[in-house]
């Protein structure tokens, strides 16, 4: 089972092997920049002491020294800086190493798919496709009962709108008969009116009247 886990060991090329190196001098030369400000700060603070102890001569001396490390530091950071570009350089090549690999890869890809289908290939399947959906279409109507003429697709048409219309008919609600609705009998309008009464007891004074 360890060998499913064991990785494989990278190439390295002579890219890698460069840009290493290269990356090697840079960090040595930053590590001999810190040291140098490090021994200028001690030397100027050293050239302070000299002076005041009255040994201007070994002060010059060091004077003399702490400026031409200067000097080495200045050339230095001009070296860093055409490392720092040459490694850029170098990792953006390789870049352009991979595209063009892959392009060049590409390229044999489409090669080898346009020998194996030609345009007349690409004709001749479309072609075959079509007939082949064609034929479907026959068989399918075939097996249905033959294709409808106009005049039949007219008909089932107005047998759809029949059937629609018959349903919509269905769900409207009925008026209502004679027989579930009977006819109401009003009561017959007599034809001596009541007197009032009034006159009724006038007309009974007169014959009481009349009497005596």
């Amino acid at each position: 089972m360890g060998h499913l886990f064991s990785k494989k060991p990278s190439k390295v090329t002579e890219h890698d092997k460069a840009v290493l190196q290269l990356k090697t001098t840079r960090d040595k030369i930053r590590q001999y920049q810190k040291r140098s400000e490090a021994t200028l700060q001690k030397d100027r603070e050293l050239a302070k002491k000299l002076l005041s102890d009255g040994r201007k001569d070994r002060a010059l001396l060091l004077l003399r020294k702490k400026k031409f490390v200067e000097g080495q530091l200045i050339k230095t950071d001009g070296t860093l800086e055409n490392i720092e570009r040459m490694i850029q350089d170098i990792e953006f090549s390789q870049i352009q190493l991979q595209v063009v690999d892959s392009l060049k890869i590409g390229n044999e890809s489409l090669k080898q798919i346009n020998a194996v289908l030609s345009i007349e290939d690409v004709e001749r399947i479309l072609d075959e496709t079509q007939e082949a959906v064609e034929k479907q279409r026959e068989i399918d109507a075939l097996l249905s009962g033959g294709l409808l003429t106009e005049e039949d697709e007219m008909a089932v048409e107005e047998e759809l709108d029949a059937i629609i219309a018959d349903a919509l008919q269905k769900q409207l609600p009925e008026a209502p008969t004679a027989a579930e609705t009977p006819e109401v009998v009003l009561p017959d309008v007599p034809e001596i009116l009541p007197e009032p009464k009034k006159e009724k007891e006038s007309r009974k004074e007169k014959v009481a009247l009349a009497a005596s």
